[in-house]
Parts: C-alpha cells; structure tokens; sequence
C-alpha cells in the first residue's frame, strides 16, 4: 500500500495540466480505478483482515484526493499567473461607451400630447385600424358619393367572391374610435383617440400610414368656447408658448356642425418657422361641434347631450415642434435619421410647467 502511495503522490506532483491531473483522478480514485478496486476488495476479507485494511486504504484514498486538489489549485494560480503576465489592462482609459436605444419622435410627441390632454382630463380610447366602412364613414355622417370613400383614396381590403360581410377598410382617421367609445360607454365622455391612420397618398407632407389624434368631449352643456380653450391650453403646453394665439375659420366636415380649420399664429425668418409670433397663421387642425346624426348613430340622444371633436396629425405637429423638413422621413430613413432627431428619455411637457418623467 505504501507502493501504492508513493506512486501516485509522486504522479500527481509531476502532473503538467489540468487534464494530465484528471486522467491520474481517475486512474487511481475513480469507478474503476485502482485504490477504488481494492476498496471493493474488503468484502472478501475476514473481520480482522478489514479492521487491518479498511482504515489504511480510507487514509490512502483521503491523501490522493488532497493531493489532487491541492495540485489542481496550483495549476490553476500558475495558469493565472501567467495570463497576468502576459497581459496587460490599462486602467487609466476611459470606459467603452454604452450605446442606447432612442425613442422616435412619433412615439415622444404622442407621450407629451397624451400627458397634456389628461391634465385636462381626457382618458386615452383605442380601437381597431381595420374597421367596417360603416364605423369609418357612414355612422360619421360621410355619404356614399363623398370622394373619401373612392378607392384611390382609401384602402379597401379584398373580399372574395360569395363574402356578404360589409367592406372593410384601413381606417383613415381615428373618428371611428369615438362612435365606438359613446356606443359602449355612452355619455358624458371626454377621450382622445391617437392612433396610425391609412389612406392613398404619398408626397413631402403625406404618406399612405401616417398618426392622427381625435378628441371628443360629450356633456349637456358644452359650447366651442370649450372647445376654444381646450385647443388654446393644448397649443400653449406643446409648443411651450404662453398666449399663443388661435384663429377659428369657418369650414365643412361631414360628422361635425358648425366646423372650423384652426390656425395657430406663427412667422418665417430666413426660412426658419417661429409658432407663437409674428403676422403669419398655420393651419394645424380641423373641429367643430358633434353632428347630431353621429350622435345619433351612436346611440347618443342629440336632444340631451352635445360636444365638440377634433383631429390633428401627430406627425404635422411634431415636424412644426421639433423642425422636422419632410413627413417621409419618419418612416423611411436610415438610424442616423433617428440619432439626430430621437429621444432619450421621456421629458414630457405639463399644463403647469415643467416635465414629467
């Protein structure tokens, strides 16, 4: 037994790597290796013979088992001794940078829109982008010659021949939000609806998927004073100009009566747009007071109740806020496109000053 210590204690010292180390483990201590073979061997010894053997070859097996650890543990500070020798960190550089993602301007201006119009009040509503031509036209009081609804403005989805369900549509504005919103909660109701929008256009200021938000206000008693001063805070609050001026021009929109384009003022010096100042106006949003007949189709009583609505296109304003040249470059430019104009982190203006994160 002593042959066999000197053996392997002697093997194991000598032993060069990690893998020479494990090949002498299992040779003498593992299933099949040679002290683990004579361990098996006691159960064929006497009583005495065991109480002789058994305690020596416990010790034999203890010994080559701290013999291997503590060579393996050598290995192992010689292998990192020698990678810190031959390498070398310089602690003095500076740290990599780390690269961060950035929110589109589409997505920030929805966020600060949607921040501002809820200090007001309204609640965000939501609905389908593929909807029935009766949800995005005819319960909007649009009739059936209305060039809206021809094919080479709006995008009609295929229907095979035998299907009788009604056409349906790529929405063309968030409208049909606010029939679906009055005919599951009724009235009074305040909401804005943003959302992508689709129709067959494309040029510097229109593409055929492009961003609108809607906003309705049902109650018993509202006038377009309301209307006024909502559209007035709003302006304020996004464009960070205090007493931004507003211009109401008389206009014609099917699902509301009166209607009237909005103008906010604004001046252009060497090119460059100002809101908030000078002679010029700009034209920014289209609202009026609900038509009874959308009232009525969506199950409103237009005897009881009455409103305003209201729909500007997230991607208009956010080129006017932010002096962004061309609509087509929200979607179809390049990563340093958006490195220029895209955002960290959501700083997000209030009615009452300041961001909120």
């Amino acid at each position: 037994m002593d042959d066999l210590r000197d053996k392997y204690i002697q093997a194991i010292a000598g032993a060069e790597d990690e893998a020479a180390l494990e090949a002498l483990r299992l040779e003498a201590v593992g299933k099949k290796g040679e002290i683990s073979l004579k361990m098996r061997e006691l159960g064929k010894m006497s009583a005495e013979e065991r109480q002789i053997a058994g305690p020596k070859l416990n010790a034999l097996k203890d010994e080559i088992n701290a013999a291997l650890a503590a060579k393996k543990a050598a290995l192992g500070d010689a292998a990192l001794d020698a990678r810190l020798r031959e390498e070398w960190l310089d602690v003095t550089l500076p740290g990599r940078p780390m690269r961060t993602g950035s929110i589109h301007p589409i997505s920030q201006v929805t966020e600060e829109l949607t921040a501002i119009f809820a200090d007001m009040g309204f609640s965000v509503a939501e609905g389908p982008q593929i909807d029935t031509d009766w949800y995005n036209f005819d319960a909007l009081n649009i009739p059936g010659h209305h060039p809206a609804r021809a094919e080479m403005d709006t995008f009609y989805m295929h229907r095979d021949d035998g299907d009788n369900r009604p056409p349906h549509v790529l929405r063309t504005h968030t409208s049909p939000v606010q029939i679906r919103h009055m005919e599951k909660y009724g009235a009074p109701c305040r909401i804005i609806a943003p959302g992508r929008v689709y129709r067959a256009d494309y040029d510097q200021t229109h593409t055929p998927m492009f961003h609108q938000v809607e906003g309705l206000a049902i109650d018993r008693d509202i006038s377009m004073a309301n209307l006024k001063w909502v559209l007035e805070e709003f302006f304020a609050a996004f464009f960070e100009v205090d007493g931004i001026k507003t211009r109401f021009r008389a206009s014609h929109f099917p699902f509301t009566e009166p209607s009237a384009e909005v103008d906010i003022q604004c001046s252009w010096e060497d090119g460059q747009l100002k809101i908030g100042e000078g002679d010029g106006w700009l034209e920014v949003l289209g609202s009026g007071m609900v038509h009874p007949k959308v009232l009525q189709a969506a199950g409103v009583d237009p005897s009881e109740w009455q409103g305003f609505a209201f729909g500007m296109g997230i991607d208009r304003i956010a080129m006017l806020k932010y002096g962004i040249p061309d609509l087509r470059a929200f979607f179809d430019s390049d990563l340093r496109w958006l490195k220029h104009y895209g955002f960290s982190s959501l700083g997000v203006p209030t009615l009452h000053g300041g961001l909120s994160a």
